[in-house]
């Protein structure tokens, strides 16, 4: 079949497929992308916490809210311009396609030649402001040692993953899953090697990252060097849209808020144990635990977030094409589909034996396997609730109204979460409990206040349906 023809078609199944059968379709993809690009990390901390012990796995930790930064500016960028770029694909502009595609690049040089050397030339301030004061010095050495390496590669991984988003909102799922699928295997394959094979332990995870994500960007700048998208990469198009710009930066603004708000909350987390807990071994124990945490949240939440993604082309486009009757059906099967996935992710790090089955893949000692499964349990109690937030606020990304969506983002994190991360221990007696304790009251209240923006918003959304149902009779 014609490349260009195969193009098409993923445009028009978007308006008039089954909807069932798009998010499977879309969302399967999107999330072996997302668990792989994920995964980066996560396969890090499995060889180092086996191979380099404790000091070593906390050190990755202290890294964490850097890493987390610098995936916000990603998400920013992505999101906001791969929203964009479905609902224009759906009004027909393809030439709009091309800017938005320009413009994500000219983004992403942006952040290489700004961030990055900030960060590298204040490395030890920066590590400080995360908590460093309280760990011991093998775990900061460990923290410096892998960021200096990773720092600027951090280019080609930003690149690979923001072209990924566009791909997949033009309907080139698979393709994009591919840029995702590359960076893994090669990131699988050279961890080991570097780390036990050459000696080089958190270095050689470090080597073996950014081999990974210069094969990730390749294979994703691929797809439009071949011509195969239905909005082809120009070099005169590489540069800032005005028209642009706002709309992509205030759709994108809700998820990058979101992501920063993780940041905040990791420092936050590794700032109050390094006040609370006066050991240095005990807080590098909290440390390494908080590793465990965010590794085995990452592995059960994404499919959650994968199937988001597959939302996001479904609802965008059809909203362009004023298909509200199929807007609404979306939201209403992405919603059914989070809620189980969450209460999935709740039972697997809540009910014993499985929250420290999941600890033990990170960590080999047995005290820090029954801490680690410990947090692990009071943490997530909660986290069957909320799928309402979350499949809310991809709701309101897609549809271009990212105001509702940025409160709903954050306020989870940054209106509950945070003020009980620094409040709750001066409450409580036990300090570490109240600390790990603040999430799940944060799942609660943000399940609470969901329900009636989106009540509001599927009512209207139900009212337009009926009327285009009569009036079409």
């Amino acid at each position: 079949m014609d490349r260009r023809v195969a193009t098409g078609k993923n445009l028009e199944e978007l308006g008039s497929g089954n909807t069932g059968k798009l998010l499977l379709k879309y969302s399967w993809p999107a999330l072996v992308a997302m668990t792989l690009n994920a995964l980066y990390s996560v396969v890090d901390r499995i060889y180092i916490g086996q191979g380099c012990g404790v000091d070593a796995i906390a050190g990755m930790t202290l890294t964490m809210p850097i890493m987390m930064l610098f995936a916000a500016f990603g998400v920013f960028v992505g999101a906001g311009h791969a929203s964009v770029l479905s609902i224009k694909l759906g009004e027909g502009n393809r030439e709009a396609g091309e800017k938005i595609l320009g413009q994500l690049v000219a983004f992403k040089l942006a952040f290489f030649v700004t961030i990055p050397p900030l960060v590298f030339i204040f490395l030890d301030e920066v590590l400080g402001l995360c908590g460093a004061g309280k760990v011991t010095a093998g775990a900061f050495a460990s923290a410096k040692t892998y960021m200096r390496i990773v720092l600027f590669s951090h280019l080609f991984s930003h690149l690979a993953f923001g072209l990924s988003a566009l791909q997949r909102a033009e309907g080139a799922a698979h393709r994009s899953m591919m840029a995702m699928v590359v960076g893994f295997g090669t990131n699988l394959i050279l961890d080991p090697i570097f780390i036990f094979g050459f000696k080089l332990g958190i270095a050689g995870a470090a080597w073996a990252t950014n081999i990974a994500m210069v094969s990730s960007c390749l294979w994703a700048l691929q797809y439009y060097w071949r011509g195969v998208t239905a909005v082809p990469m120009r070099l005169k198009r590489i540069r800032f849209y005005g028209e642009f710009v706002k709309r992509t930066a205030a759709i994108g603004f809700g998820p990058f808020l979101q992501q920063l708000l993780s940041a905040t909350i990791a420092v936050s987390m590794q700032t109050a144990f390094s006040k609370w807990i006066a050991d240095e071994n005990q807080c590098t124990a909290q440390f390494a635990s908080l590793g465990v945490f965010h590794s085995v949240l990452i592995l059960t939440v994404l499919p959650i977030m994968g199937t988001q993604q597959g939302l996001q082309p479904i609802i965008g486009f059809n909203w362009g094409a004023r298909q509200f009757r199929r807007v609404l059906g979306t939201f209403k099967l992405g919603f059914f589909v989070t809620t189980w996935l969450c209460v999935g992710a709740c039972i697997v790090q809540v009910v014993p034996p499985f929250p420290y089955w999941l600890a033990r893949l990170f960590v080999s000692d047995p005290e820090m396997v029954r801490l680690a499964g410990h947090d692990l349990q009071i943490s997530n109690c909660m986290l069957w609730c909320i799928g309402l937030n979350v499949v809310a606020s991809t709701y309101f990304q897609s549809i271009g109204k990212p105001l509702t969506a940025i409160v709903l983002s954050t306020l989870r994190q940054g209106v509950v979460l945070l003020p009980c991360i620094w409040f709750l221990p001066y409450l409580l007696d036990d300090k570490t409990f109240a600390i790990w304790v603040a999430l799940p009251v944060s799942d609660v209240v943000a399940f609470l206040a969901t329900i009636p923006p989106i009540l509001a918003h599927t009512r209207f959304l139900g009212k337009v349906r009926d009327y285009r149902r009569r009036t079409t009779r």
